[in-house]
């Protein structure tokens, strides 16, 4: 897929993986809109991006905002062909605690914003993409999801988010199976730790134990770094329904 002459949609890319992602789509001639419940970020990112870069208010798991942001990027001068989310949120807590077990609300809400969002925007801008006119090779768009090691090395207290990620990795086959006669790819991207708003909360005697287990490069993953391979996905066309480690050789331990 040629990212130059195409519109890309970045679900949470008002900070952090999918500003870098914004960025480096829109470096490479696509006309971007950036979907994000942070309207200063969000607003911020594009007049700094400037042309052929658009923001849109949207909370991820509200189908009618995120249509909303689709009709935009549909109303874009090139088509839709690339959609790529990276919202999400993080919860610490044990399946059954010091204060008892685990409360549902906030499990049922990192599940709702972490798949349930991706998913409500796979599928709305996925539903625009079958409508293009296909390339040469017969593509019509590419989806890039994001997972997490935490889908198959969760912690302890990972519970939640672990559960979300571990989701969104096996609906990539299914994903790439239904969409694969319509010119639609779809991959995911298991990220390990990077240095992103949701790891700067942390105290950093943690940040130094998280950098130093990883084997090499002993650091926090860059953004730019994602973004790179995000790029690369949307550009080779042979990668499809694949979930790819992005983690230094990464394993999690317990805790």
């Amino acid at each position: 897929m040629h990212i130059g002459g195409s519109t890309a949609l970045v679900g949470g890319g008002a900070s952090g993986l999918g500003a870098a992602t914004a960025s480096r789509l829109h470096a490479a001639g696509a006309h971007v809109v950036i979907v994000d419940q942070n309207e200063e970020r969000g607003s911020a990112l594009a007049g700094e991006l400037g042309d052929r870069a658009t923001f849109v208010p949207a909370d991820v798991t509200d189908p009618e905002a995120v249509q909303a942001a689709v009709d935009v990027a549909s109303e874009q001068p090139v088509p839709l062909r690339i959609a790529v989310s990276c919202a999400g949120i993080g919860w610490a807590g044990r399946v059954v605690g010091r204060r008892g077990a685990h409360a549902l609300e906030p499990f049922e809400t990192v599940i709702r914003v972490n798949l349930i969002g991706t998913f409500n925007v796979m599928r709305l801008a996925a539903a625009v993409m079958v409508q293009n006119e296909p390339t040469e090779a017969g593509e019509r768009g590419v989806c890039v999801n994001t997972a997490s090691i935490a889908a198959f090395d969760g912690q302890i207290g990972q519970i939640a988010y672990s559960a979300s990620k571990g989701a969104i990795v096996s609906m990539t086959l299914p994903a790439a199976r239904d969409l694969a006669p319509l010119g639609v790819r779809v991959c995911a991207i298991a990220p390990g730790t990077f240095d992103t708003p949701l790891l700067a909360a942390l105290p950093e005697e943690s940040r130094e134990e998280l950098r130093r287990v990883v084997p090499f490069p002993s650091r926090f993953g860059r953004p730019e770094e994602f973004a790179a391979l995000a790029q690369h996905i949307i550009e080779n066309e042979m990668l499809n329904g694949e979930v790819i480690r992005l983690d230094g050789a990464l394993r999690m331990p317990p805790r």
